[in-house]
């Protein structure tokens, strides 16, 4: 080896070696104080008692603002509702409500619906719907809600259509097992002081 070579890698060890070394050596601590730091979070949720649904033996509490699946509503007469504005569909961002209209010129007392026209289709495709209510926001007749029906698995994609006679309230197949809380029920924490 010759002497340029050995002062150079003195001169390395000298000064540049302590700045590598201590900056490996905070980049150690810090890495470590930050593992401590979260685990200690983690190991104060231990000693808590879950709050975990046995479903379906127990029933699932959910808020009164929930948005399930979508009912379509009737009179008093039993007459939709719905007259066919498509409105809920123009609000729907993701383009999921398909609308045919149709008029019906029978006398009041014979109609499907409270007004002339009609929902002769009332399509909702649950595979596009986010549940994000903008349907209910326009619908000036109230006519659609959100359910509490949160019972939507199925093993076909096809079986997400839910044509008018599964939307209808007279028709539609709510979940069992459900509770809907009251307003001073605190249900939306994970963990729960029981």
């Amino acid at each position: 080896m010759s002497s340029g070579s050995a002062v150079c890698c003195l001169l390395f060890a000298v000064y540049c070696l302590p700045y590598i070394d201590m900056s490996i050596i905070s980049d150690v601590i810090d890495s470590t104080r930050a593992i401590i730091q979260g685990m200690g979070v983690t190991l104060s949720y231990i000693p808590k008692r879950k709050w975990t649904v046995q479903y379906p033996e127990e029933p699932v509490t959910v808020q009164p603002r929930y948005r399930g699946q979508h009912l379509l509503h009737v009179d008093e007469l039993g007459r939709e509702k719905c007259v066919a504005c498509f409105l809920c569909a123009a609000a729907c961002p993701s383009d999921c409500i398909y609308i045919v209209a149709k008029d019906d010129p029978r006398l009041p007392e014979e109609r499907i619906g409270v007004d002339e026209r009609y929902a002769e289709v009332y399509n909702i495709d649950y595979g596009r719907c986010i549940f994000c209510g903008y349907c209910v926001e326009a619908c000036p007749k109230d006519a659609i809600t959100h359910g509490y029906n949160f019972e939507l698995s199925v093993y076909n994609r096809a079986d997400l259509l839910k044509t008018k006679t599964d939307l209808l309230i007279t028709s539609q197949v709510q979940s069992r097992n459900y509770r809907v809380a009251s307003s001073t029920e605190d249900v939306d924490s994970e963990y729960k002081e029981v």
